[in-house]
């Protein structure tokens, strides 16, 4: 693994001397605009491995994304090997249909200390949720950043993270069945405590999540990537473009249903992803992922 072929693969050509906030935001972006949240490979016979240089493998050489386990495992490497403290923490993500969250760990962030300050990097949660900047990690302080306004709340040693939305401009309402939030102005995402955590306390989560059948990861095939003002996200057939803030602080939606002849081609000129088997689309849960 060569931290010189990662940052080739973000298309980073900053400086990486100081381990400090620009340089570790700098980067984060770099990866979140390059590196989709995706589990394409549950649905195309693949399994997605809890291996530091299998992750490194898929994303850097063959130029696939991943979710949090890959992710934030792979930048967890990265940042260690430019000299950042960091550790990883699990969290439970929340499940707004069932008003709950998970229970048991099913996400993998990092946590890394800066001045004697704690920040929450995570770059594998994906959609409309995804962090642009590390968070600081102090309770009840609205932190601004372009998909919205994220906050942390700790009550009795439990972390609880939850983002502002604004409201959404559908372009085209017909096709849209989850956008119907204009209620919903707060969503929890997780929660978590900060104790230290060892990749193998993953694996579990890791099988669990790309093999139950209840698994929202089993029931839809999903693909989503930050871009310069917004994100793209491929659920099953439904792509949908997310442009934050476009006017009067609220974000520009246009959804379009694919064929699947179009599959192949919206994944490499929106995701830059080519898949070596094929991908069958899935969308069976009514969960909704904005």
């Amino acid at each position: 693994m060569d931290i010189k072929e990662y940052f080739s693969r973000i298309s980073y050509q900053g400086s990486y001397d100081k381990a400090d906030l620009a340089t570790l935001t700098d980067i984060f972006q770099h990866h979140i605009r390059a590196v989709p949240f995706e589990n394409l490979s549950i649905h195309c016979g693949e399994s997605i491995e809890l291996d530091l240089e299998a992750t490194y493998n898929k994303i850097v050489r063959k130029k696939r994304g991943g979710w949090c386990m890959e992710n934030n495992h792979l930048l967890s490497w990265v940042l260690k090997t430019l000299g950042y403290d960091v550790t990883f923490l699990g969290s439970k993500v929340y499940v707004p249909e069932y008003d709950a969250y998970a229970d048991e760990i099913d996400h993998l962030l990092l946590k890394v200390v800066l001045d004697n300050k704690s920040y929450i990097v995570d770059g594998g949660f994906g959609m409309v949720y995804q962090l642009w900047q590390p968070l600081e990690l102090i309770s009840g302080r609205d932190q601004l950043q372009t998909p919205g306004i994220f906050r942390f709340l700790e009550e009795s040693g439990i972390w609880y993270l939850e983002k502002v939305k604004r409201k959404q401009w559908v372009l085209n309402k017909s096709v849209s069945t989850s956008h119907n939030v204009e209620e919903e102005v707060c969503r929890r995402v997780y929660l978590f405590t900060l104790q230290p955590r060892d990749i193998e306390e993953f694996r579990a989560s890791n099988t669990q999540l790309q093999t139950a059948p209840d698994s929202l990861f089993v029931t839809k095939s999903m693909c989503s990537l930050q871009t310069t003002d917004g994100v793209w996200a491929l659920v099953g057939w439904k792509l949908t473009e997310i442009k934050y803030n476009y006017k009067d602080n609220m974000d520009l939606v246009e959804i379009r249903i694919l064929a699947d002849e179009e599959m192949e081609k919206t994944l490499k000129e929106k995701f830059n992803i080519t898949l070596d088997k094929k991908f069958v689309p899935i969308n069976t849960s009514r969960l909704s992922l904005f």
